[in-house]
């Protein structure tokens, strides 16, 4: 006993067990606390997407360069991100998959038992009669050749990686380039995530113009985490 106690640190010796689980408790909930913001939990959401600059981000969360950047410092310390540095830009990324799977679980969890998120989703996606298809289903049909893939998110983040043969047309260019796409095959539409709204607005411009178009029924995150192919790669 007089070796185990040797070798504890010097405050742990006059801690009781008690005090010692609250810390532990304590240092779990630090990642509970970073998580506890909507503006955190997207910034988590465009990082699943790719590595981005602190300007990238502040952009495309409509936050200015301050805030972000004291979000993501809380983020980084909670150890949810992690940085690198290019010159004097420094770019962020997820820390892990793991990161994305608990902002995953954290959105369904709350969708499950949080009677207020199912209205605040539709009041955010809109409408929605289009039908879906599975990430498995589409997996299968990408393989047999007969869908086109279209992935409506900003062309940085389908660089970054992308469902394989997805065509890139982000949504805001979709009403002017809709003529590139055939006129005589089903578009399965993706964006970011089940709660992506870009796929849902995407769809009903299409169908809108005449085309037969339907959603994955998640996106992006979900694909990855899935161990789904994924490319990455220049646009041409």
């Amino acid at each position: 006993m007089e070796d185990v106690l040797s070798k504890m640190p010097e405050h742990a010796k006059s801690e009781t067990k008690s005090e010692t689980k609250t810390r532990l408790y304590e240092a779990f909930a630090a990642s509970g606390k970073a998580l506890a913001s909507g503006k955190r939990l997207e910034l988590l959401d465009l990082l699943a997407q790719g590595e981005r600059t602190v300007d990238a981000l502040a952009k495309a969360a409509a936050l200015n360069l301050t805030t972000t950047s004291a979000h993501l410092q809380t983020l980084k310390q909670a150890g949810l991100v992690a940085t690198r540095r290019e010159g004097v830009r420094i770019h962020y990324r997820l820390a892990g998959d793991d990161v994305a799977q608990l902002f995953a679980l954290l959105r369904k969890v709350a969708e499950t038992h949080q009677a207020t998120v199912p209205a605040a989703r539709d009041a955010y996606l809109g409408e929605d009669t289009a039908a879906e298809v599975s990430r498995e289903e589409l997996h299968a049909r990408i393989t047999a050749g007969d869908v086109v893939v279209l992935d409506v998110r900003p062309a940085e983040e389908y660089r970054a990686g992308h469902i394989p043969g997805a065509l890139s047309l982000p949504v805001e260019e979709l009403a002017d380039r809709i003529d590139e796409l055939p006129e005589d095959t089903e578009i399965v539409v993706y964006c970011r995530g089940e709660y992506c709204v870009l796929a849902y607005d995407a769809v009903r411009l299409l169908t809108a113009r005449g085309r037969r178009a339907i959603r994955l029924n998640d996106g992006m995150l979900e694909w990855r985490l899935s161990q789904l192919p994924v490319e990455a790669s220049d646009l041409t």
